[in-house]
């Protein structure tokens, strides 16, 4: 297997990554605060599935943490601050794609945090990259890949706080020569516990 150096893991997503094909529709792309210095490369994978099923994608400048780990941590008026500051650099956007299951369920919940109708129709856009690839449905051709036997655990935040778990899993159903294989607790948490960790 090819080895993957440190800095292609956190390898961005360009600001555009334009829909192949049809565009069926165009999402903003959160980048986050660990994905960003740790994962970009999630954020780009996530970026070139959706345009693949003719989704562009586009990474709004000025973006910053969503103020998810100050709302887990009781820490609201920071919370707050981050939410209003996330709701501004994502206008005018129709769906907003999120690949950090903590971000996506923090920024789901913008309408009781801020109270405003904006903050509502805001969180009405949030999407897990998972559940917007499902939104849209399969437009490239999945390739056959060599059998491959796959399980799926949940992410908490994901799973729990968002209650997305069967988007996922039809997902890699589409995949041919993927069997999913159910195991058993697969909604345990995995002992990170978010800024727990």
């Amino acid at each position: 297997a090819p080895r993957v150096r440190p800095s292609d893991l956190r390898t961005a997503p360009a600001r555009t990554t334009p829909a192949r094909g049809e565009r069926r529709m165009t999402a903003a792309l959160l980048e986050g605060c660990v994905q960003r210095a740790l994962f970009g490369r999630v954020n780009r994978a996530a970026a070139q599935a959706l345009a693949a099923d003719g989704c562009e994608v586009v990474v709004p400048s000025g973006q910053g943490c969503c103020g998810a780990l100050a709302l887990h941590a009781g820490r609201e008026r920071e919370a707050r601050r981050r939410a209003e500051a996330t709701v501004a650099a994502f206008a005018g956007h129709d769906r907003i794609v999120v690949t950090a299951a903590g971000c996506g369920s923090a920024m789901k919940g913008y309408g009781d945090l801020l109270g405003t109708e904006e903050a509502r129709r805001f969180s009405a856009a949030v999407r897990d990259v998972t559940e917007l690839l499902a939104e849209l449905g399969p437009a490239a051709e999945r390739r056959p890949r060599a059998p491959t036997r796959v399980v799926y655990q949940d992410a908490c935040h994901l799973n729990h706080a968002q209650g997305v778990a069967a988007q996922p899993r039809e997902l890699l159903r589409t995949i041919p020569g993927v069997e999913l294989v159910e195991i058993e607790d697969a909604g345990t948490c995995c002992g990170s516990a978010g800024i727990y960790n």
